[in-house]
């Protein structure tokens, strides 16, 4: 019984240690995205005329985004739907592009290189030109 009970505690610390070493190798890369995103978000919201503060709220902040690229905030209740949340958050990425004056080929740059081209869209020359992009 006691070499059962020691070959799992052996087993549980050499797991608790090598998720720790997990964590801390991957922490500054993800801090260092966070941030990123948190700037290039600020930026895209004064862009579109809205408070940048407002980026840093969770929920209230995803109310905002769906605000500027879609016209209606309310519609964000969609993203509580499964399944539904997956199909309208693809068609945000792909709106956000167009309502900066961006086509296709950067809302899949939005989709799959999100923070990069995040970071184009805040620090690029693009213009925001309303919901969906039609001017408002």
């Amino acid at each position: 019984m006691t070499n059962t009970l020691d070959a799992y505690n052996s087993t549980v610390t050499q797991n608790t240690e090598q998720l720790s070493e997990m964590i801390s190798s991957t922490s500054p890369v993800t801090l260092v995205i966070s941030v990123l995103s948190i700037v290039a978000m600020w930026i895209i919201f004064k862009k579109a005329g809205q408070a940048g503060w407002k980026c840093l709220i969770p929920i209230y902040n995803t109310y905002t985004l769906v605000k500027i690229v879609d016209g209606n905030g309310w519609k964000f209740l969609l993203l509580l739907i499964p399944i539904v949340n997956i199909i309208y958050a693809i068609m945000l990425v792909f709106r956000m592009a167009k309502s900066f004056g961006k086509g296709v080929g950067f809302g899949f740059g939005l989709l799959f290189l999100n923070t990069i081209f995040m970071l184009i869209l805040a620090f690029g020359k693009a213009q925001y030109v309303g919901p969906k992009g039609q001017p408002a």
